[in-house]
Order: C-alpha cells, then sequence, then structure tokens
C-alpha cells in the first residue's frame, strides 16, 4: 500500500528545499549586483570606456570589476547570464503551492468562514489573480504614469494594498498573505524572464550586429530590477508567515502585510544610501522598529484567536470519510486528552497563548478536518507532542496510524 500522505509530505519538503536554495542564489546575486552598482566609482576616467570600476577583497583574493554602461566594444565569448536563479525560484515556489495550497485547499486555501468556495473556484482566482497581477503591473510600468519613479512606487504599493485587503476577503488568512507574497514574487520573476533578459538580449544582438545599442533598453531593465530589490524583503515575510499564526490569523492581517512592504522600503534604503556612500541613515532602522511594534500590536489587539473563529468548524466533504472510519473515536479521545490543551481557542498549557500554526483540534469536527496532519505529526513521526509533554503513548500513536490508513485506503 503507498502511504499518499508521507509520499507527499517528502515532495513538499523536496519542493520547499529546492525553493530555498534557488531563492538563496537569486536574491543573493540581485543583493550583490545592486550593491556594486550603487558602489561603483563613476568619477574616474577608465582607458576601457567603462561607466565605473570597484576593487573588491574576498576569499583571499582581489578583484578589479568595471561596468560598461551600455556593452563593451567586443562581445565576451564566455558571458554569463543570471537568470536561471529567478526562474527556479518562481517553479519551485509555484511547485508549492500546487502541492500545498491546491491540493489540500479545503485546508489551507478555502476558509468558508470568510469565502465559501469550491475547490477549482479557488484555484481558479489563485492562478488568475497571479497573473494578472502581471499584467497590470507591466502595463502601468510602461504606461506615462510609469515615467516618474517616485510615482510609479507609490501606485505600485496601493495596487499591494488592495490585494493584500482582496486576498484576506477571499482566502484563509494562511493563504492570504501567502499569496500576497506569490503575487509579489510572480512580478519580480516575470520582470526577468519579460523585461530583464529580453532587453539584455537585444543590446548583445545589436553590439554582434555592429550596431550602437539604444541606451533606453538598459534603463527599463534597471527600473524593474530596482522594484525588484525593494519587494524582495517582504516576499521573504510573507513566505514565512504561514508558520507565524500572529501574522496570518488576525483580522487585520491584510494591515500586516500592507506595512511589511513599508519595512522593506526602510530596509533597503538605509543599505542602498550606504552603498552608493550617500550617507548613513540610522533613522531607518528606527522607523523599521516602531513598523514592527505596530504590527505586534495588531497582531494582539483582536486578542489571541485563530482566524477570528469563535465556535466549530464546518465539516466538509472531504473531512467525513475520517470522521466515519474504525478507530475515530479512540483518535478523537487521545486527541483531546494529548494536544487539545494547547490546540485549542483559549490553550490551557501554561505559556501557550493561541493554538500554535492556528490549528485547533477540541471538536471531533476539527480533529477529523486536520487528520492528515494529525497522522504524520503525531503517528508516523513523533514531532507531536513536542518532546512528548503529554506523554502520548506507543499504543496510542498506533490507534492514529490505524485509524487514518483505514480511512484512506480507498485511496491506495
Amino acid at each position: 500500500m503507498y502511504d499518499w500522505a508521507v509520499i507527499a509530505e517528502w515532495l513538499q519538503f523536496a519542493a520547499r528545499w529546492t525553493h530555498v536554495i534557488t531563492a538563496i542564489a537569486w536574491i543573493g546575486s540581485s543583493f550583490y549586483f545592486i550593491a556594486l552598482d550603487l558602489g561603483l566609482h563613476r568619477d574616474r576616467n577608465l582607458e576601457s570606456g567603462a561607466d565605473g570600476e570597484e576593487w573588491q577583497v574576498h576569499g583571499g583574493g582581489f578583484y578589479h570589476i568595471q561596468k560598461y554602461l551600455v556593452a563593451p566594444e567586443k562581445m565576451p565569448g564566455d558571458l554569463i547570464w543570471f537568470k536561471w536563479e529567478s526562474y527556479a525560484t518562481w517553479l519551485s515556489g509555484f511547485t508549492m503551492m500546487i502541492l500545498v495550497y491546491y491540493f489540500g485547499a479545503h485546508f489551507f486555501l478555502i476558509d468558508p468562514a470568510v469565502m465559501p468556495l469550491k475547490v477549482w473556484q479557488a484555484i481558479t482566482i489563485s492562478a488568475g489573480s497571479l497573473a494578472l497581477g502581471w499584467l497590470l503591473y507591466d502595463r502601468i510600468c510602461k504606461s506615462r504614469f510609469g515615467d516618474d519613479n517616485t510615482r510609479l512606487m507609490i501606485g505600485l504599493y496601493i495596487i499591494l494594498v488592495a490585494m493584500a485587503w482582496g486576498y484576506a476577503h477571499v482566502f484563509s488568512g494562511r493563504a492570504a498573505l501567502l499569496h500576497l507574497g506569490a503575487f509579489t514574487a510572480t512580478i519580480m520573476s516575470a520582470n526577468v524572464f519579460f523585461i530583464i533578459i529580453p532587453n539584455q538580449k537585444i543590446v548583445v544582438a545589436d553590439l554582434i550586429a555592429g550596431r550602437t545599442p539604444d541606451p533606453k533598453y538598459g534603463k527599463i531593465a534597471k527600473q524593474r530590477s530596482t522594484h525588484n530589490n525593494y519587494l524582495t524583503l517582504p516576499v521573504l515575510f510573507l513566505m514565512l508567515s504561514n508558520h507565524y499564526p500572529l501574522a496570518f490569523a488576525t483580522r487585520y492581517n491584510w494591515v500586516i502585510a500592507s506595512l511589511v512592504f513599508l519595512m522593506g522600503v526602510t530596509i533597503r534604503h538605509y543599505f542602498n544610501t550606504r552603498h552608493s556612500r550617500k550617507g548613513n541613515p540610522t533613522w531607518t532602522w528606527l522607523v523599521t522598529a516602531l513598523i514592527f511594534l505596530l504590527i505586534a500590536w495588531l497582531s494582539t489587539a483582536p486578542m489571541f484567536a485563530a482566524n477570528q473563529q469563535t465556535g466549530d468548524i464546518t465539516p466538509s466533504p472531504a473531512d467525513a470519510r475520517f470522521a466515519q472510519a474504525a478507530g475515530f473515536q479512540d483518535v478523537v479521545q487521545i486527541v483531546q486528552g494529548r494536544c487539545s490543551m494547547c490546540h485549542a481557542q483559549d490553550p490551557s498549557y501554561e505559556g501557550i497563548l493561541w493554538p500554535p500554526k492556528g490549528v485547533r483540534l477540541e471538536t471531533p469536527n476539527e480533529i477529523a478536518h486536520e487528520a492528515e496532519r494529525i497522522y504524520i505529526q503525531a503517528g508516523v513521526t513523533h514531532a507531536m507532542p513536542p518532546a512528548n509533554l503529554s506523554f502520548i503513548e506507543p499504543d496510542e500513536r498506533a490507534k492514529i496510524v490505524a485509524w487514518y490508513r483505514t480511512a484512506t485506503r480507498g485511496d491506495s
């Protein structure tokens, strides 16, 4: 018998690991080149005709770097393109979206208390919003409105706030913040795929053909690259937010997400200013800290409630097979006795102020709804309870495994 829950868990692990690896590569190279470009000495008359240069030391060696405003006189044969880091990050991230939020739509994507969607409707809205976001952003950038970079950034921020509000009124709190991150990341990766790399290819083609490249292509690419630079840190926050109920399980989650983008601006402003040798704006750290404290306050202002639900969840058809499977009543007693002191609307375990990960396990409906996670966390592995603080017995774990496998036997 194939244990699809375990297989799915490892597929998610592989996709997540790939996503993290590629994201590190993309963000690392992006931040490095932004810092390099800002720090170039452009007040030197270089014989090579380069726009600027910089000397760096790393790993026991010295590097002499020069940047050409458009392109060098002769195209080098071993030109390195920085693009696959971006593509692989988006593809692995969207794979994660499919594995977790599309295949697990009833658990993670849809919240009937927010909007009672069918699975196909939720997935359509999810994928459609990502595509629509890029088309809208790209259209604005190419319009007259986009000629003013400051005005463009303000307009982009308004769009992001509107999307934060919209997602929070369509999906579960966890999915809302994750989707806002995916929405932003799609814009960033599409900037690389549709604008930055194609423009660089035009410059390369002109150079090979002996034509003088138009500098406008470099200017456009730099504008999109700058946008990516300021959007990166908020995306990281939003992607990590699904692990923290205080971020997503509050009625103010969309406000929190909106403030996170401002923190991204203040942090990057500090580093960009330092790299360009234009000062040391330490005030940005004070502003960032104040915004973070405001976020922390907003997360607890409506009390410590997961998704602001006060009643039992409404069971879905997908939950019925677990509630009707042999051994379910035994599992309910085990979970209520070993897990619900923490995973409750008002946890009774000392030091726990809200249900971990926003998961509640007080009622049979809630236990059936979280069947797969109970099976993985407390049945197949011993991850829960942490350090076995509630002293769950081996035979109790065996009952959880037997119950889950009985309910899913038809899927084998």
